[in-house]
């Protein structure tokens, strides 16, 4: 399956940077660059794009407006300076948010995830039919911005632990840091996937991988012992039988 790719920046550095990132792996395929939001609309229109890396400070027209003028949008990865966009990135169903200087990994790391989408999505923009475009994104997430220390984090549900409720606040414990934000245990519920994280005490979210062992009404994540909730004892018992760990 090859990607077809379209990056879009006002700095030809970037854009150098992003070709020379592109050309080094064989399932992507670089059809233009472009160093404005006009010249890109004029490509979506006549080429077959599967993914375009778009940078949002750009003269007459940011990335985010054009996103917001094209009625159909291929997979979208930010590439930007400002980590004050992320929010608003993330509304627009990005693959993912890079800031430059972009490091390799970063770059590879936020391919990989746009290609696990469109193999997910069960057709590459070269099998839709001729009256398609574009291939639209799937709305699925495997990260969350929050908001700690005066600024905006981004954290990937595959780093989280566990999370705990402190009244109006929550600690996101994650493999390498402890963020505390003001959120509620409803709210945060809201932004997890169900597949992966299940609710079982008043005070506690836990990331279901992460669970080393059950004892009684105790979970344990490593070192943690983190209690079962009455409330929620049912529910969870019933998702260790599903899931055959029992």
């Amino acid at each position: 399956m090859t990607i077809r790719c379209l990056a879009v920046d006002d700095e030809p550095l970037a854009l150098d940077i992003l070709e020379s990132y592109i050309s080094k792996l064989p399932f992507l395929h670089l059809v233009k660059t472009c160093s404005s939001a006009t010249e890109a609309m004029q490509v979506l229109q006549e080429e077959q794009i599967d993914l375009m890396f778009l940078d949002i400070e750009m003269p007459e027209l940011t990335g985010i407006q054009l996103l917001n003028i094209l009625k159909n949008q291929p997979l979208i990865i930010f590439t930007t300076a400002y980590p004050d966009y992320a929010l608003e990135g993330f509304n627009q169903d990005a693959v993912d948010y890079l800031l430059k200087p972009i490091p390799y990994d970063r770059f590879l790391k936020a391919v990989t995830k746009a290609q696990d989408r469109i193999q997910r999505s069960g057709k590459s923009q070269q099998e839709v039919t001729p009256a398609a475009t574009v291939l639209q994104p799937v709305p699925e997430h495997d990260f969350m911005f929050v908001k700690a220390d005066y600024k905006t984090i981004r954290v990937d549900f595959a780093d989280i632990l566990w999370i705990e409720g402190l009244k109006d606040y929550i600690i996101i414990q994650t493999k390498d840091q402890k963020i505390i934000t003001l959120l509620s245990m409803n709210k945060m519920m809201e932004k997890l996937p169900e597949s992966k994280f299940l609710r079982v005490h008043r005070s506690f979210i836990v990331s279901l991988q992460k669970i080393d062992s059950i004892e009684k009404s105790r979970i344990r994540i490593g070192a943690k012992e983190i209690p079962i909730g009455e409330v929620y004892k049912e529910h969870f018992l019933k998702w260790v039988e599903e899931n055959n760990i029992q």
